[in-house]
């Protein structure tokens, strides 16, 4: 069920010339331990400034918006909650505006869905957002797509952990570190 939304997502983002990555659990599920995950994270190469196109996208391909005021809700946070119409479940659409996340979507990896490509966050990228959100899940997803990435390239992922950690005052190195006692 998930497999085939992804297919249909990312085949829409990518007739419509919008960049985007898989991120969160549906990304975990692919490099590290299997969980359960509930919806799907996507990170979007557009600002809030496409907002009606994205809108307008999703519609068109049977999703609805989870929340009864979605722009004023993007402008908030920048993530589109929607679901799809067909099986209830939960996709959240992310707005990229930074440095790193048009980086991390030009770094994303085509993985073989149902034997249709869809562009996932890469490994490294993964980490960081996992070792970022901080909590005990993230922490343990870290754990194992470590243990099952054992090359990823951790300069990269040390550079951007620094940067985040002298803009947050959070030392993520020292967090990423303690994952592994």
């Amino acid at each position: 069920m998930y497999e085939s939304l992804l297919v249909k997502l990312a085949d829409a983002l990518q007739k419509a010339g919008i960049p985007y990555m898989v991120i969160g659990g549906q990304a975990v599920l692919r490099y590290g331990e299997p969980r359960l995950t509930q919806d799907i994270d996507i990170t979007l190469g557009v600002d809030i400034d496409r907002f009606a196109d994205i809108l307008a996208l999703i519609h068109q391909h049977g999703f609805h918006s989870a929340v009864k005021e979605p722009e004023a809700f993007v402008k908030k946070t920048n993530v589109l909650p929607v679901s799809d119409g067909a099986t209830g479940i939960r996709v959240d659409l992310l707005f990229s505006f930074s440095q790193y996340e048009q980086e991390a979507i030009r770094r994303s990896q085509p993985l073989l869905v149902n034997s249709n490509q869809v562009r996932y966050a890469s490994v490294e990228d993964i980490i960081i957002h996992k070792v970022v959100a901080g909590r005990p899940r993230d922490l343990d997803d870290v754990k194992g797509i470590i243990a099952r990435n054992l090359n990823y390239d951790s300069m990269y992922v040390t550079e951007w952990l620094t940067s985040f950690g002298s803009t947050l005052s959070t030392d993520f190195l020292a967090r990423l570190k303690n994952i592994f006692p």
